[in-house]
């Protein structure tokens, strides 16, 4: 990413707050430098509160972020299929929206939604020069190699996921909510990058520009 130029950005979820937790720093980071980040996300998240909910949450916060366009794949919470139809889904999004740059999450999840997006969009990003995995709370064995200090941007990364109210407390943990698990997941990233605060991404494909 040259000094001065712009990208194209498109992060890829399974569910509305998905982004938000696994790179919504990053994504800040980089609308605050004039990149264009655009979304796109797969389902509703109606298996985990009212459809219409979370589509406006989700709204709220990618306006929060900045980001350029929204878009929706409309596949049915906890139904994603892999298949040609998906791949062709993210395919089209990445074309429309110009995408040097692609968010996805991980592979190894215990969430079939979050591992059948990642075998769908690694077929659907194979032309992409820069494509990175990130983790949410249900992520397994996750060991990033690629990090971005987000010490300047966790404040506003908390505010964000606050916007996704129906699903602060939603963690399956007694007494845990998902702010205190983004500030544990960050510091503990950070303090493998040497930073106080960071999220962490695997990267599929990363091209350096020198």
């Amino acid at each position: 990413m040259g000094e001065g130029e712009k990208m194209n950005i498109l992060a890829i979820g399974a569910h509305p707050d998905d982004i938000e937790f696994g790179c919504g720093g990053t994504l800040m980071k980089m609308v605050k430098k004039g990149h264009n980040v655009s979304m796109l996300v797969m389902t509703k998240g109606e298996m985990g509160g009212k459809p219409h909910v979370r589509q406006r949450e989700q709204l709220k916060a990618a306006n929060f972020i900045g980001v350029k366009k929204v878009f929706w794949g409309n596949y049915k919470d906890t139904y994603i299929p892999s298949n040609k139809q998906v791949i062709a889904t993210i395919e089209d999004m990445i074309k429309k929206t110009e995408s040097e740059i692609v968010f996805i999450n991980y592979y190894e999840d215990t969430h079939q939604d979050h591992r059948l997006v990642a075998d769908n969009a690694t077929a659907s990003s194979r032309y992409v020069k820069s494509v990175f995995f990130y983790e949410v709370p249900t992520t397994q064995r996750f060991e990033p190699d690629v990090f971005v200090d987000i010490s300047d941007t966790l404040k506003d990364k908390l505010k964000l996921l606050t916007l996704h109210s129906s699903q602060v407390s939603k963690t399956g943990v007694e007494k845990l909510s998902i702010l205190e698990s983004t500030k544990s997941c960050a510091n503990f990233r950070g303090f493998q990058a040497r930073v106080k605060y960071a999220e962490g991404f695997k990267s599929l494909r990363f091209l350096m520009n020198l």
